[in-house]
């Protein structure tokens, strides 16, 4: 019996890593941003969903099989995550930026609304290799 899931760790570290390293593009932009905050943006470089949903995938696919239903599953969510963090996180994002200037433009009483920034295909495609290092890592470690 495993003490620590190798399935678990591999998220934990892939949604870790991957908001250390937003957390430091950020500031190398000199963006100012609190750590907290940073750890809970959506949007930017490397998607943390792509990196976590991927690292379970491949932790999955070396422990279990590409045969197993496990991985079949693991595999459509990753495709749904991905999918729907590059289309439609994205235009949701975008029409909301839109609609902010649209508001502020027209000097509308209408309170801002809240646009969360989805991913761009390079954010996502980083996210999964990350996702992918880390899940060989991680099953490597614990084999």
């Amino acid at each position: 019996m495993e003490l620590v899931s190798p399935y678990l760790v591999a998220i934990v570290i892939a949604w870790l890593l991957s908001h250390i390293i937003k957390y430091a593009i950020a500031t190398g932009q000199g963006k100012r941003l609190d750590l907290t905050h940073q750890l809970f943006i959506s949007g930017g470089m490397p998607s943390s969903h792509a990196a976590t949903s991927v690292a379970i995938w491949m932790v999955i696919l070396l422990k279990d099989g590409i045969g197993s239903a496990i991985f079949g599953l693991a595999t459509l969510v990753v495709l749904v995550i991905t999918y729907d963090a590059v289309k439609v996180r994205r235009s949701s994002g975008e029409q909301g930026e839109a609609i902010t200037q649209l508001i502020k433009e027209t000097k509308s009483p209408v309170k801002l609304p809240r646009s969360a920034k989805g991913h761009t295909p390079l954010e996502v495609l980083v996210g999964s290799i990350l996702g992918a290092t880390i899940g060989l890592v991680v099953f490597l470690a614990t084999k």
